[in-house]
């Protein structure tokens, strides 16, 4: 979907603990050194037992200070849109409108918003949506953050695709000037695909109501089993669904992936993101953002926003440079926006490292 008003990001913030590396993980037996060597992976967030929601503030408050320079005001939001891919709290309970009351504070609509990890952009949609047909509020705030740090996730063993980890972000969609404005958004899912995330399990009881853990590689164990045995695979490459996906986005944003300075993706492993993204694309891993998401991991929803941010603030993208932001998530379903930065970074990349910490 081409962008055709004026929708801007007018702040970006994310908020990430530190970081225990792979080799740590390797010597405590957390992680086998073959799946560490073949991942590529070096180190990964984890936050303990600071909840997920805790992190959208703190993520949040550094987007909504960096959206004030454009002189918007709590009282200039229309919504509040909050990403999850697991738990946030007490069941029956409203992580959304925590994230609200501890940050703009005041009565508009407070939503969670999903599919899994493309969450953020899925957000970014609905919330440029919303600004295009409700004049009467000039922004959107959209938050995620997670934290896998639970006796049912092993962070390390759940996934070859990822290692979990922990972190939130957030950003200011806005009517008013920001540091990037928005071209085009769009996405494309391949239904057929639903039963991979999961495969081998009942839909009730839910299996986190029963103790179950969150084990992507039991899933995926069972279903190549049934191939095996006869199962018919899905005829869909979702690889295909992801190329096709961004050169329609980048074609409505007028332009094309050659002409896109860097391409901020999910915290994937180095097989994951070379199979899902980087060889459907055709791009090097020098395009995307794997040199720091090798020392993140996968943050749930948030990455492709942890990705922009840090290209910003470290001036790896300036005013005129095309970027991508991309997700995939269960469905299979994948989301793609192209922005072109409009304004550099004040603050530099020194700011950047002491807030992460904060």
């Amino acid at each position: 979907m081409r962008i055709a008003e004026d929708i801007h990001l007018a702040g970006i913030g994310s908020w990430l603990p530190d970081p225990v590396t792979t080799d740590e993980a390797v010597a405590r037996g957390w992680y086998g050194r073959a799946d560490r060597d073949a991942s590529g992976m070096r180190a990964v967030r984890v936050a303990g037992e600071l909840p997920a929601p805790d992190m959208a503030v703190r993520a949040a408050g550094t987007a909504l200070r960096r959206g004030a320079a454009t002189g918007l005001t709590p009282d200039d939001f229309g919504a509040l849109l909050h990403c999850a891919t697991y738990h946030q709290g007490p069941d029956g309970w409203s992580a959304p409108h925590y994230v609200l009351r501890h940050t703009l504070d005041r009565p508009v609509t407070a939503a969670q918003i999903g599919p899994g990890c493309l969450g953020m952009l899925a957000a970014l949609e609905l919330a440029a949506h919303r600004l295009v047909a409700d004049a009467s509020r000039d922004a959107v705030l959209i938050t995620s953050a997670d934290n896998f740090s639970v006796p049912v996730v092993d962070r390390w063993n759940s996934s070859k695709l990822f290692l979990l980890a922990d972190g939130g972000a957030a950003a200011v969609v806005s009517r008013r000037a920001g540091f990037a404005r928005l071209l085009s958004i769009g996405s494309a899912s391949a239904p057929s695909m639903e039963e991979l995330h999961r495969s081998g399990e009942q839909l009730f009881p839910p299996g986190v109501t029963v103790g179950r853990s969150l084990n992507f590689e039991e899933r995926s164990a069972h279903q190549r089993r049934r191939w095996a045995q006869g199962a018919a695979a899905p005829a869909v490459h979702f690889g295909e669904v992801v190329a096709d996906t961004v050169d329609r986005v980048l074609e409505e944003a007028g332009t094309s992936l050659e002409k896109v300075a860097r391409v901020c993706h999910t915290g994937y492993a180095e097989g994951a993101l070379y199979s899902i993204y980087l060889d459907p694309l055709d791009i090097e891993p020098s395009l995307g953002t794997w040199e720091f998401t090798r020392d993140i991991g996968h943050v749930g929803a948030a990455d492709p926003f942890i990705g922009l941010e840090r290209l910003w603030t470290r001036g790896e993208v300036a005013p005129g440079d095309r970027v991508v932001l991309l997700a995939a998530g269960p469905g299979m379903e994948v989301a793609c926006a192209v922005v072109e930065i409009t304004a550099g970074c004040p603050e530099g990349g020194a700011h950047q490292e002491k807030e992460e910490r904060s």
